[in-house]
């Protein structure tokens, strides 16, 4: 085993683009849409903004070299394939396999569904959804076990799928070409992503208070 496996951590979006370019992009958007539990641990918005950056700076000759097309290919296929493949693992088990399970914090994540689905519709609820960390994990089957129409939440869920990834790899990107050197500040900078993209789950919260 070689050193730069036995160094990785498979937490940190950096690491993983370094060890694996574009695959590790295509890999964890994948399991993090697709892979209920996994999908809480794995990072998202913490890998593709990064892979934006490094795109940028593999040009320049100042980091990872990531080609800027095979990481947007690979983040829309990973996660709209996962969602679409929780989606049906949802639809499979349905609610009674829900039941069944007697998760206490499934049952919440299947009420929160809910009522994010009845407040906003399918449509404009699979699409906010995209854009909301740990959200996107349980999308797919929450979907799936309230019996959203198929061709409904396929159609939403690619245009909510490429929105996230595209926009965020070309914000990367951008900010990566027009920022020399910003690959050195990525962990404050992935903190502020995160946090941004955390806004509209607590606005959420805070009117469903109200």
């Amino acid at each position: 085993m070689s050193a730069t496996l036995l160094a990785l951590d498979p937490t940190s979006g950096s690491s993983l683009l370094a060890a694996f370019g574009a695959l590790a992009v295509l890999v964890v958007t994948f399991a993090e849409a697709g892979l209920l539990v996994v999908g809480f641990f794995v990072p998202g918005d913490t890998l593709l903004f990064p892979a934006g950056v490094f795109c940028a700076a593999g040009a320049r000759g100042g980091g990872p070299h990531l080609a800027l097309w095979q990481v947007l290919l690979a983040a829309a296929a990973g996660s709209i394939i996962g969602t679409q493949f929780s989606f049906y693992l949802g639809r499979l088990g349905g609610r009674p396999a829900l039941e069944r399970r007697g998760s206490r914090r499934l049952k919440a994540v299947l009420d929160r569904g809910e009522d994010l689905l009845a407040r906003y519709g399918h449509r404009k609820a699979i699409v906010i959804g995209r854009f909301v960390p740990m959200v996107r994990s349980v999308l797919g089957p929450v979907a799936g076990m309230l019996d959203v129409p198929v061709r409904t939440f396929t159609l939403w869920q690619v245009i909510g799928g490429l929105a996230w990834t595209q926009s965020m790899v070309l914000l990367g990107f951008w900010l990566g070409a027009a920022v020399p050197g910003v690959e050195n500040y990525l962990l404050p900078l992935v903190a502020v992503v995160v946090v941004v993209s955390m806004i509209p789950a607590l606005l959420q919260r805070r009117h469903s208070r109200r």
